[in-house]
């Protein structure tokens, strides 16, 4: 058996208003990040369609007393269930605990490969919104690049993907981990490779080419990293 790896220190809580929708959200985001320790809170205390305020606050709890554990953060599905989540943070006032508005599924993914690399709180909240495309961190960040002195030289890579199945959401995920562990700005086929929402969206299936690219203090070590799992097959194969 391998060393028992800490669990991360940002955890999630995934509030529905249906026990199954929140389940399987967890279990699609654990898929992408399984260090990430993460509960569901979903439907009501009978079983019925709902929220309940007793549910979530036992989960938030929970995780704040799982060791390692440094913030906890909320992704909710509905309007109601975003004012229990609200209600929740006011009630503890507690500032490891935090809500968000953002897309329950592809947020929750976002905010898990996020939190898998290591990411703070405000980052893995970050990462949930640009999931749910907000264009004004992206616009902020690209105005402040335009600004900046010159970047040093980019390091590219051209590599075509081996898998059967492309780039779906498991190997998304795992490129979007390895960039976001490096000291570098990393794009595959133009898009950002930390955020595994924008690397699906590229569509890519087997056999098509992936234009790596990265500046930044460690451009070349990012891309090699990404390389070894591109040549690997994502482990499929």
């Amino acid at each position: 058996a391998g060393p028992t790896r800490e669990p991360c220190s940002v955890a999630l809580v995934i509030v529905c208003h249906s026990a199954k929708l929140a389940g399987g959200v967890v279990e699609v985001a654990g898929q992408m990040a399984p260090d990430v320790p993460m509960r569901e809170a979903g439907g009501r205390l009978d079983g019925g369609v709902g929220t309940s305020f007793e549910r979530i606050h036992a989960a938030v709890a929970e995780l704040l007393g799982v060791s390692g554990v440094g913030a906890v953060v909320m992704l909710t599905d509905l309007g109601s269930a975003s004012l229990t989540a609200r209600a929740i943070v006011d009630r503890l006032a507690d500032p490891r605990v935090h809500t968000i508005d953002a897309p329950v599924v592809e947020g929750a993914v976002a905010a898990a490969v996020a939190a898998q690399t290591g990411a703070g709180p405000q980052e893995v909240m970050a990462a949930a919104r640009r999931a749910g495309g907000s264009p004004q961190r992206e616009t902020e960040a690209s105005s402040a690049a335009e600004a900046a002195p010159a970047e040093p030289a980019e390091v590219t890579r051209s590599l075509r993907l081996r898998n059967r199945l492309g780039l779906h959401a498991a190997p998304a995920a795992m490129l979007a981990s390895e960039a976001g562990g490096f000291d570098a700005v990393v794009r595959v086929n133009g898009a950002p490779a930390n955020s595994i929402v924008d690397l699906l969206a590229l569509e890519l299936g087997q056999g098509a080419e992936l234009r790596l690219s990265a500046t930044g203090p460690q451009a070349a070590e990012a891309l090699a990293a990404l390389e070894r799992v591109v040549r690997d097959g994502f482990g499929e194969e």
